[in-house]
This record gives structure tokens, C-alpha cells and sequence, in this order.
């Protein structure tokens, strides 16, 4: 009779703790106006809309910590970091820069630099090292509305440039690199990928995004 009553309750401490929850994941997300949602709704940024479908598929995550600040610089971004003091590690940090530093005429070797020693800080937040980290290219702004006065090739070719480096430094450090370049200069015959304010993502365009970082994450 003893033994029976122990074997429930043993029984009931295992059906107990096999049904405990896993304590959420952590997402960080660094970045510039791309990152934080321009011009669209909160739900609707790239990162908050990449947790609802993780979360949907049973990878349970927090809300996206998101640095992100529109126009920001490499450069920027290091300081906004430092002044952080981020002492957390995240299952998840994704890195999207250097948009504005085109945009400004900024040096492309400094932008390297930087790059790379945001890239190194992104791997050091990861519980994963290298393979936590995801970096998205820079889009071509200059096939928006906003840029139709401008000289739309220079541009195109800036941000390949620009995208070159970033490829390059992620492969010196075997992190992933996902390319939506091709997605946003896809605007010239899908206008609802822009947003209302004729230069940022709709979330439209975000979503095609997603569904790149969701492929790397889930395979």
C-alpha cells in the first residue's frame, strides 16, 4: 500500500514537471530607422512581427529589446550600445546598419571599422556566439519615391558597395548574412512595400523579410 501511494506521487511530480514551460527566449535587435519601424505601426516592426511568427511555431520569445534609432550611424549605434551597458545575453541579436552612412557620404573604410566592432559586440551578446547573430544588408532607398529626383544608379551602386563590405566581415566571422536588397528594389512594381511616408519598409515589405530570417532560424 506504501509503495503504491509513493509510485503516484512520483507519478504526479514527473506529469508536473513535464508539463513546466520553458522561460521565454531573449531577442536583441540593433539598428537604425529600419530596425525601430519608420513610419509603421509598433506591431508592425521587422523584429516584433519575426517574435509573433517564432511564437506562433512554438519558439517562444520575449518582445524584441529593440537599439534602434532613426538616421543613426555605425557610430551612432556604438555609443547608444555603450551607454546601454548591456550585461544580458540574448538567444537571438540581429544587426542591421549603415544605411545612413551612405546616405551622409561617410568614409566606407571607417563604415568597416565600425561594422566590425559592432558585429564583434553583437557576438558577445549571444548565448550562441557567431550562430545567434543575424545580419540584414542594407536596402536601395534610392528606388523609393522619396529618392525619384536623385541619381538612383549612384545609389544602387553605393549600397551594393556597402553590402559588400558587410557580406565580407560576416563571412570573416561566419555569421549569417541575409540579403533584402533584392526585396526592397522590388518597390518599382510593388508600390504597397512602401511605406506612407514614400522612403521606409511598409509592413508589407517587412514581412518578406521575416520570412528570410525565419528560414536561417527554423532550419
Amino acid at each position: 500500500m506504501i509503495n503504491k501511494f509513493f509510485n503516484l506521487i512520483l507519478i504526479l511530480i514527473v506529469g508536473c514537471s513535464s508539463h513546466e514551460q520553458k522561460p521565454p527566449k531573449l531577442y536583441l535587435a540593433l539598428g537604425d530607422s529600419y530596425t525601430i519601424g519608420e513610419s509603421v505601426e509598433v506591431f508592425e516592426r521587422w523584429p516584433n512581427q519575426l517574435v509573433s511568427e517564432l511564437n506562433k511555431k512554438s519558439i517562444v520569445f520575449e518582445q524584441a529589446k529593440i537599439i534602434a534609432k532613426t538616421g543613426w550611424t555605425t557610430g551612432e549605434l556604438l555609443n547608444a550600445i555603450e551607454e546601454q551597458q548591456i550585461d544580458e545575453s540574448y538567444d537571438l541579436v540581429t544587426l542591421m546598419i549603415g544605411v545612413n552612412n551612405q546616405y551622409r557620404g561617410l568614409s566606407i573604410e571607417n563604415f568597416k571599422e565600425e561594422f566590425t566592432v559592432l558585429l564583434k559586440k553583437a557576438i558577445t551578446f549571444s548565448k550562441k556566439n557567431e550562430t545567434g547573430v543575424v545580419v540584414l544588408s542594407i536596402p536601395d532607398w534610392g528606388v523609393t519615391p522619396f529618392a525619384s529626383d536623385r541619381d538612383q544608379n549612384k545609389i544602387a551602386e553605393e549600397i551594393d558597395q556597402f553590402n559588400a563590405v558587410i557580406s565580407q566581415v560576416c563571412s570573416n566571422y561566419k555569421v549569417p548574412y541575409i540579403d533584402v536588397t533584392d526585396i526592397s528594389r522590388q518597390v518599382t512594381s510593388q508600390p504597397n512595400l512602401v511605406a506612407q511616408d514614400g522612403l521606409h519598409p511598409s509592413s508589407i515589405m517587412y514581412s518578406l523579410w521575416i520570412k528570410k530570417v525565419l528560414n536561417y532560424i527554423t532550419n
